[in-house]
C-alpha cells in the first residue's frame, strides 16, 4: 500500500513538472520574425551527416526527405555509411529543400563524410574508397577542388583521430549532436537521464540540456586555424534510431527533431535559383570555403545574423584570406537583439580577444591574425538549471595576413 501511494504521488509529480516545463520557451529571439539579411546576402540553412534505412538509420530516404522539408531546411546532405551505389537520382529539389547525396566512410578508426557535385560514390568497395581517401587525404586541400572532406566527430568515443591531421582534409564536425549527448552522459549521468525525462514534455529543452561547450573541438579548430585554412561544420548525426514498445516502433529523437537543433548557414551573394545542378554547386562551394557559420537553431532563428571584414567598402565573408589594411573592420549585427543576457566575442588566434554586449558590433583590426565570433546567450531555463551560458552562433575564420 505505502509503495503504491509512493508511485502515485511520484507520477502526480512528474506530471506536474511535465506541466511546468511544457510552458517554457528557451527561443532567445522574439518570434520568427521575416528578417533580411544585410548588404545584399542570401541566408540558406541546412544538415550534414544524415543517415536514412540503407545503412544505419531507421526511415526511407523520401521519409528523410519529408523531415528535412518539414523542419524548413533549404538544403539537406545524405550521408549513408559505407554505402556503395550511386542514389543520384535524389539529387533534386523536392519541394523547397536541395537534396545533397554525400557518404560517410569507415577510415582507420574514424569516419569520414565525402560530397562532390561531380559523384555519388568513389569507389565500389571499402578497399577501394580507402585508397581514394588516402590519395585525397595526402594532397593539398586547393587541389581537390571537386572533393569535399570533413571528419566526423573528432572525439567521439571508439572514433577518435589520432596523429596529425592531413592537408587534403577540409574541416571535422565542430559541432555534432552525437557526440554532445555522449559528452553529457559522461559529466553526468542524472542529468542526462532527466533530460531524457523531460523530452515528452518539451523536447527542445531536453535537447539543449544536453549541450556543452565542444572545448576539444574548439581547442582543435583554432590551433589548426593559426596554421592553415580549416572549416567548422555542424553535423546532425541524425539516424532516429528505433525503439520497439509492444507493437510499435518509436524513433527518438525524430528525423525533424535532431534537423531542429544544429545547422549550417551558408551566406550566398546570389540566392539560389531552383535549378538543383547550379544551386548545389553554390552550396557545396559555400561550404568548401567556410562561407558559412554554425547555429543551436534551438536557442532562436538566426537569419539575419552578419559577420563579414569590410575594406573600402567591400565586404569578406567568413572563410576569407585578406591582407591586412590601414582601412580594415570586423562588422558584426545580430538578427534582433536577444531578449536573454547574450555577449558577442571575438576570437583572436584562439584567444579571447574583445567582447561586446551590443547587437551591432565594428571592431577596427590593426593586427594580422586568425579572427572568428562566437555570439553567447544566457537564458533561463527552468529549475533545476536556472540560467546558464550557451554559444549559439558559431563563425568560421577570418584569415587576416601581413
Amino acid at each position: 500500500m505505502k509503495l503504491w501511494i509512493f508511485l502515485s504521488s511520484a507520477l502526480i509529480l512528474y506530471f506536474t513538472y511535465g506541466f511546468y516545463i511544457s510552458q517554457d520557451d528557451p527561443n532567445v529571439v522574439p518570434g520568427r520574425l521575416k528578417r533580411e539579411t544585410p548588404h545584399g546576402l542570401y541566408d540558406y540553412k541546412g544538415v550534414i551527416n544524415v543517415h536514412t534505412d540503407l545503412s544505419i538509420g531507421s526511415s526511407s530516404p523520401q521519409q528523410v526527405i519529408e523531415a528535412a522539408k518539414a523542419a524548413g531546411l533549404d538544403f539537406i546532405m545524405l550521408t549513408d555509411l559505407n554505402l556503395f551505389r550511386s542514389l543520384g537520382n535524389l539529387e533534386n529539389y523536392h519541394g523547397n529543400t536541395l537534396v545533397m547525396v554525400g557518404s560517410k566512410y569507415s577510415y582507420l578508426d574514424s569516419r569520414l563524410i565525402h560530397y562532390s557535385p561531380k559523384r555519388n560514390v568513389i569507389g565500389e568497395n571499402l578497399g577501394e574508397v580507402q585508397v581514394r581517401l588516402a590519395d585525397l587525404l595526402s594532397q593539398p586541400v586547393e587541389a581537390n577542388a571537386d572533393d569535399l572532406l570533413i571528419l566526423a566527430h573528432p572525439y567521439k568515443a571508439g572514433f577518435s583521430w589520432s596523429g596529425e591531421f592531413p592537408s587534403g582534409l577540409d574541416g571535422f564536425e565542430l559541432l555534432n549532436a552525437k557526440s554532445l549527448s555522449i559528452r553529457s552522459w559522461e559529466t553526468s549521468k542524472p542529468s542526462t537521464i532527466w533530460s531524457l525525462l523531460t523530452y515528452p514534455f518539451n523536447p527542445p529543452l531536453a535537447f539543449l540540456r544536453l549541450f556543452s561547450e565542444p572545448s576539444e573541438e574548439i581547442e582543435l579548430f583554432d590551433r589548426l586555424g593559426r596554421e592553415r585554412p580549416v572549416v567548422a561544420f555542424a553535423g546532425a548525426e541524425a539516424s532516429a534510431r528505433a525503439i520497439a514498445i509492444t507493437d510499435y516502433l518509436i524513433k527518438f529523437p525524430s528525423y525533424q527533431r535532431s534537423f531542429d537543433f544544429l545547422t549550417n548557414h551558408v551566406l550566398l551573394s546570389s540566392e539560389l535559383t531552383g535549378n538543383p545542378n547550379t544551386d548545389k554547386l553554390k552550396i557545396f562551394s559555400a561550404l568548401k570555403k567556410g562561407q558559412f557559420y554554425l547555429c543551436v537553431e534551438l536557442l532562436g532563428d538566426p537569419k539575419g545574423f552578419f559577420a563579414a571584414i569590410e575594406e573600402h567598402g567591400r565586404f569578406h565573408l567568413p572563410g576569407s584570406k585578406i591582407k591586412l589594411t590601414r582601412d580594415m573592420a570586423l562588422k558584426i549585427q545580430l538578427p534582433v537583439r536577444p531578449t536573454s543576457f547574450f555577449e558577442v566575442v571575438v576570437y583572436k588566434d584562439g584567444a579571447r580577444y574583445k567582447t561586446f554586449n551590443d547587437d551591432n558590433v565594428e571592431l577596427r583590426l590593426t593586427e594580422a591574425g586568425t579572427y572568428r565570433v562566437q555570439v553567447r546567450v544566457s537564458p533561463y531555463l527552468p529549475l533545476p538549471d536556472a540560467k546558464r551560458w550557451m554559444t549559439w552562433i558559431y563563425t568560421n575564420n577570418f584569415r587576416v595576413s601581413p
